[in-house]
């Protein structure tokens, strides 16, 4: 395994994390313990989970994820070997059963935070982190911003930086991170942290995979400079760049065949895209999900590449990508499928 600090702090994590969001919904809590013991065994040292967890988030799974994690972290003696990434979830109507108020107030942040740590059953998180913005963005799949003059959204970043702040005086958060956000709201968080004193954004969890470069953009930039590296998320754009749905393999308890309603990548442009990805692993002798994922781990602002498994034959492949070696050749292929058809699943 390979491993890169967390922003500016001195926490190692491995440049592979156990994303956990099948944890309640596709994945028992054995199978979910069966995942973390392995992981943890071949050098994962990150796990990530949100509040809203286990996704497709319903009232009946909701909090699943963070349990059964909670459950497998009780009492262990190497908790502090292991770095645990929560996040809070943001303003949406149709998730109150979370909580009915859904904002970034220092009331609401608090109380998430308890529920979280409740659940993982540990007196402390390692990286707390914004799952969404507050504000009208362009997020989830949206390619433009379009501003809104009746977005009722305040700036509030100054008053969330504070809550950070006394949450790690108080031990029961260590470090700060955003989601789904903008180079914007990426400098306005570190500028206000420079400025008064306060905890420093170390991490920013967005989208990316060969299918959606889109971070390439603004925030390649500013996660390099700030250090505030990527975490990416969905980087086997839901099981399509595995080469299954191509090559018949998959079935109707594949993610992209059970959820209907999670569109991003079932447009034709992405299909296309990964045929032409699948033929560059191909005729290399590679699986195309290791290809996919080496790509993203070799990135120079990726500070985490955070993989997904239903099975344990899908999660040993995808931790063995670390271990794959992309030519100039393979790279520069690469970028010609990329070039012709950029970002079909943004």
């Amino acid at each position: 395994m390979k491993y890169n600090k967390l922003g500016n702090t001195e926490l190692d994590v491995s440049v592979i994390c156990l994303g956990t969001m099948t944890f309640g919904e596709q994945n028992t809590e054995a199978e979910a313990h069966e995942q973390l013991d392995y992981a943890l065994d071949n050098g994962v040292n990150f796990i990530d989970t949100a509040e809203l967890y286990a996704v497709p988030s319903s009232k009946k799974n909701n909090g699943l994820t963070e349990k059964y994690i909670g459950t497998w972290l009780k009492n262990r003696a190497d908790r502090d070997k292991i770095v645990v990434g929560t996040k809070i979830t943001g303003p949406s109507p149709n998730l109150t059963y979370i909580r009915p108020e859904l904002n970034f107030s220092k009331e609401q942040i608090n109380t998430a935070v308890e529920g979280s740590l409740k659940r993982l059953q540990t007196d402390y998180i390692d990286l707390y982190q914004l799952h969404w913005p507050e504000r009208q963005v362009n997020f989830f799949g949206k390619r433009g911003y379009k501003h809104s003059p009746n977005d009722a959204w305040e700036d509030n970043f100054h008053s969330i930086l504070e809550t950070m702040q006394s949450l790690i005086k108080a031990g029961k958060i260590r470090h700060f991170g955003i989601s789904n956000e903008t180079p914007w709201g990426l400098m306005r968080f570190v500028q206000l942290a420079e400025k008064h004193g306060l905890p420093r954004c170390v991490s920013i969890q967005n989208p990316y995979s060969l299918l959606n470069r889109t971070f390439e953009v603004g925030l390649a930039e500013t996660a390099i400079r700030e250090q505030a590296g990527l975490l990416a998320y969905s980087p086997m754009a839901f099981g399509l760049l595995s080469g299954k749905y191509h090559k018949k393999q998959d079935n109707e308890a594949s993610r992209l065949n059970r959820f209907k309603v999670m569109a991003r990548y079932n447009g034709d442009n992405s299909y296309k895209a990964t045929e032409g990805y699948l033929k560059i692993a191909e005729k290399y002798g590679l699986s195309l999900a290791q290809m996919a994922l080496q790509f993203i781990n070799t990135r120079p602002f990726i500070t985490s590449n955070i993989i997904g498994a239903t099975t344990m034959a899908q999660l040993k492949e995808n931790i063995a990508s670390v271990d794959v070696d992309l030519s100039k050749d393979i790279l520069k292929e690469i970028e010609a499928v990329h070039e012709l058809i950029p970002n079909p699943a943004p």
